[in-house]
């Protein structure tokens, strides 16, 4: 589900050694599974649009800075299309993280993370879906495994999902299509540029839905307090810094030196610190059946991105807690 093609900027600081991009990426995958259980923890203090407004907010102003190293290689680019391309495919990505962060509302932080991956192996079911997309055996297969691995993890005995279970589900959905419109729609846009755009979307979006939803909700009574609250201000500073700006500098510098399925390998590990941090923090645990399911969706996730040979995996810069999996 990730698209990593060749940057279209150049950041100054690059790394030399596999071995540091490697701990790097598991670093930023640990950020991005260990965020679940820190936003799981802080939308019981702040509600949820306006979380997801004042992180938005704070990861694009984090990304301005790297604007002045992007170089484009195509400066034709109409401004008009890049703002439009950027507002629509915001759009998604809000539908994307409300849903996933108002599911933590009623799923488990372990469910959540898994059922998140399964945007991997949707990509290409999407792609085929709306596009006609040529789709490869292996996608297919990864699709079956996958969907076998959420009827085991979230539904089993009981064969109903829960109302959390099906908002991360359509959290997955939002987020393949995120990725699928963008190889359609973004063509040679600047990166960085259209990152920045989306994330400020997503927080005039999130703050619009905050407005007309939460204004009843003790935050509007003395929001000062509850954001410097310290669960909410690590769970918005660690997701905009670490899971945003130093997760896009992380995957640029480390493409230049590791293999696309060699970062496709380190970020299949992202839901595994999710339940990790959920079973240390929260006390979850998935049990045998909950461990089945997974281990299928982690295996789906692996042969959609690896299992196709005539077209490799190819990583996108930011993943999900910038803009998921895009470029």
């Amino acid at each position: 589900m990730r698209d990593y093609t060749d940057s279209l900027f150049d950041i100054p600081m690059t790394l030399q050694s596999p071995k540091n991009a490697v701990l790097l990426l598991l670093f930023v995958s640990f950020v991005w599974g260990a965020e679940f259980a820190l936003v799981d923890m802080a939308i019981e203090v702040i509600p949820t649009h306006a979380f997801n407004g004042l992180r938005f907010l704070l990861a694009g102003l984090c990304l301005l800075p790297l604007l002045k190293f992007e170089k484009p290689e195509n400066r034709n680019y109409s401004t008009n299309r890049l703002f439009t391309t950027g507002i629509l495919l915001g759009l998604l990505l809000f539908i994307g993280f409300a849903t996933q962060t108002e599911g933590l509302h009623h799923t488990s932080v372990s469910n959540a993370g898994f059922i998140t991956g399964l945007n991997v192996p949707f990509v290409p079911l999407l792609g085929f879906l709306i596009f006609r997309s040529k789709v490869a055996a292996s996608a297919w297969a990864g699709v079956v495994a996958a969907t076998a691995g959420l009827y085991f993890l979230t539904i089993g005995d009981k064969l109903t999902l829960n109302q959390g279970d099906l908002l991360v589900l359509i959290c997955a959905f939002a987020f393949a299509a995120h990725i699928v419109m963008t190889g359609h729609f973004a063509g040679n846009l600047p990166a960085i540029r259209l990152s920045v755009i989306q994330m400020f979307a997503v927080a005039a979006y999130s703050a619009a839905a905050s407005f007309s939803m939460e204004t009843n909700s003790e935050f509007y009574q003395d929001p000062i307090a509850l954001i410097l609250d310290p669960i909410v201000l690590s769970a918005i500073l660690t997701a905009a810094i670490l899971g945003s700006a130093l997760a896009y500098w992380a995957q640029t510098a480390s493409q230049k030196i590791l293999a696309p399925h060699q970062v496709a390998l380190i970020f299949a590990t992202e839901p595994l610190f999710a339940h990790a941090t959920a079973a240390i923090f929260l006390g979850e645990s998935l049990g045998m059946q909950g461990w089945l399911g997974a281990a299928l969706i982690v295996t789906g996730m692996l042969i959609s991105e690896l299992g196709d040979r005539k077209h490799p995996a190819q990583m996108q810069a930011i993943d999900h807690s910038a803009a998921p999996r895009d470029y």
